[in-house]
């Protein structure tokens, strides 16, 4: 089949995804190596019988509900092209005001100490890195397969950069951090959003801690009190109705300065606090 046909197949199949017309052009893309440019360029190109099969395959993948992230295997973030797979949470645009936050607090020719805990692909600790050379940065997570995922991106963006450590929050980590930085599992087991769109594909341990949405944010809180330099900063990503929340939590535990800043849709999306030490 030419080019033109297996898009036009695609955006049939996917007529019902509010993005399918350009969802069809980044699986075709993908599976002959090109640009969407190039699509658009050769529409008379004639692809072979397996890359035609697996284009379709692909594309009824997606209508089933699979998110396109899963099926190209990668994500953009912070201008980064990381690898992502099933073990590891989708990264969300949003989640760069989270990195915008800590980038603000952290002087350009620092040598800090900067810890990300639950990192999964690695893209937060990758996007600081990017940006901040000299810094030492260390990365957790528990689960395995998730830390491999993020070693890779690592391999690829920021060899030798980042110390990776399997455990639990800070657990596995020793000594003092300038900078604490999460973005946790904070939905409610028993919220909907689970059981809709990407959520339903994504690993449960990444999106929810239990019945209690903010148990993971109040755990890393109290726990990186013992590990933040004095005057040390923590900043923690959640759901946009946690941030009042959240702001009692840090403060109830003895953080100053405490701050909500909201996403571009104008929704509580980071809050952030100093320890005094």
């Amino acid at each position: 089949m030419k080019v033109r046909e297996l898009l036009v197949a695609g955006r049939n199949l996917l007529a019902d995804q509010s993005s399918g017309r350009f969802e069809a052009e980044i699986l075709l893309g993908t599976v002959l190596e090109v640009e969407r440019g190039w699509l658009f360029a050769n529409p008379e190109h004639e692809t072979r019988p397996d890359q035609a099969a697996r284009f379709l395959a692909l594309a009824e993948r997606r209508k089933g509900g699979e998110p396109v992230a899963y099926l190209t295997g990668q994500r953009e973030f912070w201008s980064l092209s990381l690898q992502v797979t099933p073990d590891v949470l989708i990264p969300r645009h949003e989640t760069e005001l989270l990195i915008e936050t800590v980038l603000a607090h952290i002087p350009q020719d620092t040598q800090w100490r900067i810890a990300d805990l639950g990192t999964g692909s690695g893209a937060i600790a990758l996007a600081i890195a990017s940006e901040r050379p000299l810094c030492e940065i260390h990365a957790t997570d528990i689960s395995a397969p998730a830390l491999n995922v993020a070693k890779k991106n690592a391999q690829k963006f920021a060899p030798g950069r980042i110390s990776f450590h399997l455990g639990s929050w800070l657990e596995p980590l020793g000594g003092r951090f300038s900078v604490i930085v999460s973005n946790p599992p904070y939905i409610a087991a028993d919220d909907p959003h689970l059981r809709q769109g990407d959520c339903r594909f994504e690993p449960g341990v990444a999106l929810t801690p239990g019945q209690d949405g903010l148990s993971a944010i109040r755990q890393i809180a109290s726990e990186a009190r013992h590990f933040l330099e004095p005057d040390g900063f923590l900043a923690i990503e959640h759901g946009y109705d946690q941030g009042a929340d959240a702001r009692q939590a840090l403060t109830d535990l003895g953080y100053r300065e405490v701050i909500t800043y909201m996403d571009l849709e104008k929704r509580d999306r980071i809050t952030s606090g100093t320890w005094a030490g």
